[in-house]
């Protein structure tokens, strides 16, 4: 069946039409939920099993000072831009083999999209 070009049209803008924004204040919840427990969000404070993620977005990776990286986590070089992000959050082990991270990742899209804005706050 063909479709007239204006009905083609409207279909293919309702497909491409951007996801819904993340949501920070959610993601600040959700990081409670499962961050929070290793992770800081303050420039100094207690050290955690993790490092603090601070102004982790547009960070390097194993560049926290005084925090101890696993060997994976320090010569992995990344960037931790949001892209890159969203993949470690959904499987570390697999964006960083051998990370120590004991962290199975954020399975849930929305969610994950939420905590990666939030991140995106911590300046």
């Amino acid at each position: 069946m063909k479709l007239p070009l204006a009905a083609a049209f409207l279909a293919f803008a309702a497909y491409a039409a951007p996801a819904q924004a993340a949501d920070a204040a959610a993601g600040e919840a959700a990081f409670k939920r499962l961050c929070a427990a290793c992770h800081i969000v303050t420039a100094e404070g207690r050290r955690g099993v993790g490092p603090t993620l601070f102004g982790v977005v547009g960070r390097h990776s194993g560049k926290v000072e005084g925090f101890r990286y696993s060997a994976a986590n320090q010569k992995a070089d990344l960037v931790w831009t949001p892209e890159v992000l969203d993949k470690y959050l959904t499987n570390p082990r697999e964006v960083v083999p051998g990370t120590t991270m004991a962290f199975a990742g954020i399975r849930n899209e929305t969610e994950r999209a939420n905590v990666i804005a939030y991140l995106a706050t911590l300046k």
